[in-house]
């Protein structure tokens, strides 16, 4: 597999090169290995969704969109909560 090029900050690349050998890897195997941990976009919103379907087969789960916008919103509330502390 070829190597790519990527422009960071040489700040955010010292704190990365930080972790890896904290971990006893190199950058470019640390940062392949955070590759395969994230999930990328669709793939998290395939997730949820069996999650969801999961969720309505075992107990009937199934929120209204204004109920699921409540939801949301009483979630983003206490994530800005938690971020203050």
């Amino acid at each position: 597999m070829p190597d790519a090029n990527i422009r960071i900050p040489e700040e955010a690349k010292d704190r990365l090169a930080a972790i890896a050998a904290a971990e006893g890897l190199s950058l470019r195997a640390y940062l392949a290995r955070l590759a395969e941990t994230l999930l990328t976009p669709a793939e998290r919103a395939e997730r949820a969704e069996q999650a969801r379907v999961a969720l309505q087969a075992w107990n009937g789960y199934a929120p209204s969109d204004a109920e699921q916008r409540d939801l949301d919103s009483e979630l983003d509330r206490r994530l800005a909560e938690a971020r203050r502390r």
